[in-house]
């Protein structure tokens, strides 16, 4: 892609996308992430995850917004790359306390990160989303055809 990121070739197909998209789900260290509490007052910050092929797991504390958020309604959006490469995930969270966290999970976690939240704050818990729509564009060239997942089943 140009310094633009339009591709010379105009707007990539559904299929790179994709691509494009798993290939910077696993190798990208963090990604804004965007709650609401009761009330509608939004929380967007930034945190590390780790891409395990079919969800994205998080860990923050269970005493912050973010994690108050995520543990009361389930829902959360994320937002991967940059506003010109945008990968935007809608998905719904569970919460694992670093107890029930299976230790291949945290291992992978820590290692791709270089950060160990189970060595942490005894506050930080887990949150693991699984996606329900997921969506990859560049630039308004290439918003028709943007949405690659809906109800969690790949489109493409």
């Amino acid at each position: 892609m140009t310094e633009t990121n339009v591709p010379p070739d105009g707007p990539r197909s559904q299929e790179r996308r994709k691509r494009e998209a798993l290939e910077r789900l696993a190798r990208d260290n963090d990604v804004w992430v965007a709650t609401a509490d009761a009330a509608g007052e939004p929380c967007l910050v930034p945190l590390a995850f780790w891409w395990d092929g079919g969800t994205v797991w998080l860990a923050t504390r269970d005493t912050n917004p973010t994690g108050r958020n995520l543990r009361a309604s389930g829902r959360a959006r994320l937002c991967f790359g940059s506003t010109r490469d945008v990968v935007l995930m809608h998905g719904t969270a569970r919460m694992v306390t670093r107890e029930d966290l299976a230790p291949e999970v945290g291992d992978a976690f820590a290692a791709k990160d270089g950060w160990d939240p189970r060595r942490s704050h005894s506050s930080y818990v887990f949150f693991q989303v699984r996606p329900e729509v997921l969506q990859a564009w560049g630039t308004v060239a290439e918003m028709p055809g943007r949405t690659l997942m809906r109800d969690g089943e790949w489109l493409v």
